[in-house]
């Protein structure tokens, strides 16, 4: 698990970078440290571009974070980002450190600003931003929704070929019917019955995959992956205040047959 973080870090730095070449680069850095609890070592630390999509609300939607780095022994971490405006947040799992949105029991922490408001964090050209130290720590509790609560929404089930419903897997929402790039949106992992919640901030055209986490690239053997639409995949019309109901997608495991590299 934590060969597939530093592989997802490594990945997600890579497409940093490449941007920063374009548009200058600058560093986030801070501490995680909540008491009674004392400093919170591997923790995920996410950023979210302001520019790449609305400001995250756990509450309503979960946006898939454009960085992410790990906290040290300490708590303390460091995030290289391109110029731009984030959001923060922090996520601690009881075991593993995969990562994905936040699930019960998982400690977390968004920072916000007097009012409440997503805090803003400003990385220009070369600069490095301190955003001080982080002094809470919850546990993660999943917003209980009811359909009459007029959210923005896509609820359906993710089967397998065989018709049995898929629990642990994600349904990633994209704005392109390419579905490249990374997703805006995702769910909160299927239960054992497969269903799913995809919040969404506003009304919209949605293509939706199924991955087992949040990496892009080419998965491993045993990852869950599938498309609403299959091959052809279909476009999903979302309404405002409006949960569109029945999206149903049949996923399967993906096998890699290339040949094994022999070992070093």
């Amino acid at each position: 698990m934590i060969r597939y973080c530093l592989l997802l870090l490594i990945l997600l730095a890579s497409v940093l970078s490449a941007k920063a070449e374009v548009q200058g680069s600058g560093k986030i850095t801070g501490a995680w440290i909540a008491p009674p609890k004392g400093p919170i070592a591997g923790a995920l630390v996410y950023a979210f571009n302001a520019e790449s999509g609305p400001p995250p609300t756990p509450e309503r939607y979960w946006r898939v974070p454009d960085g992410m780095a790990v906290t040290d022994n300490n708590g303390k971490f460091s995030l290289d980002l391109p110029d731009g405006t984030y959001y923060l947040g922090t996520l601690k799992k009881p075991k593993g450190n995969q990562p994905g949105p936040p699930a019960d029991g998982d400690l977390y922490f968004f920072s916000r600003d007097a009012k409440g408001a997503p805090k803003k964090y400003v990385v220009t050209g070369g600069s490095s931003l301190s955003a001080g130290t982080f002094r809470k720590a919850e546990p993660f509790k999943t917003p209980a929704i009811k359909i009459t609560d007029g959210i923005t929404a896509i609820t359906g089930t993710v089967k397998g070929d065989d018709g049995v419903p898929v629990a642990g897997v994600m349904v990633l929402a994209y704005l392109n019917e390419e579905m490249t790039g990374r997703p805006l949106f995702v769910s909160f992992r299927t239960g054992k019955d497969g269903r799913y919640l995809l919040q969404v901030d506003q009304a919209g055209t949605y293509y939706l995959k199924i991955r087992s986490s949040y990496g892009g690239g080419r998965p491993h053997s045993g990852d869950i992956l599938g498309k609403y639409g299959g091959e052809t995949p279909i476009p999903v019309q979302v309404g405002n205040n409006i949960i569109t109901k029945g999206i149903d997608i049949t996923v399967e495991r993906f096998e890699d047959m290339r040949p094994e590299e022999p070992p070093l």
